[in-house]
């Protein structure tokens, strides 16, 4: 295991070429800071948060352009996490954690919403999202325009009805710390505050019961 010393300017630098320039001649001309510079840094950070925040997994570079329009063959972003952590990525503006559920499958939703119109876990939820915002974090996700069927528009919790996807998330940008090995002590600490969010989620969502071609 390598030994965790932050993640270098040289990966910004990378980055917001790899924004200019998306092809294969970038990239296999800047291949070795890719490595020195990106990957393995990440790869080093994930295996110093791993005893804490469990297994890593790393996301490939290569975007699957099979249904986009967008046939840009690489993620403009390395991104990665830790099974019970969260999020972590580094991309041109910087660093970025983020937690909660990103996904979900139908019986997640209705879970969602029924815990959150009930009147019990339904205001521990807006706190703890509250004490989020406070603290700097954003919290966000994938929501519906209108109300969701079967709840009444001016609900006094509609706003966090109409989610589908439930996230918190912290912009870090290019910190003093990001090339420091503070660095892993920050995504740590980030990853224990918005814990609250993924807790809730896990104690009243929790993962789906639906066979593979019953979730979307």
């Amino acid at each position: 295991m390598s030994e965790f010393t932050g993640s270098p300017p040289e990966a910004l630098v990378f980055y917001d070429g790899l924004e200019a320039d998306n092809s294969k001649a970038y990239w296999t001309d800047h291949r070795e800071t890719y490595e020195k510079a990106v990957r393995g840094p990440m790869v080093a950070l994930l295996d110093t948060l791993e005893p804490e925040f469990g297994e890593p997994h790393l996301f490939r570079p290569h975007r699957d352009v099979r249904f986009s329009k967008d046939k840009s063959p690489y993620k403009t972003a390395i991104g990665a996490h830790n099974e019970s952590g969260g999020y972590v990525q580094v991309s041109a503006a910087g660093l970025m954690v983020a937690s909660g559920y990103w996904q979900t499958a139908p019986d997640q939703v209705e879970r969602l919403r029924a815990a959150v119109a009930d009147d019990v876990t339904g205001p521990k939820l807006e706190a703890l999202v509250e004490g989020l915002r406070k603290d700097g974090y954003g919290v966000s996700g994938n929501r519906l325009k209108t109300r969701p069927r079967g709840y009444d528009a001016d609900h006094p919790r509609i706003d966090l009805l109409r989610h589908r996807t439930l996230t918190v998330h912290r912009e870090f940008g290019e910190p003093p710390w990001l090339a420091e090995p503070e660095c892993a002590e920050q995504v740590a600490t980030a990853w224990r505050e918005m814990r609250v969010l993924r807790d809730w989620l896990d104690r009243h969502v929790g993962p789906t019961r639906l066979s593979q071609d019953r979730r979307r």
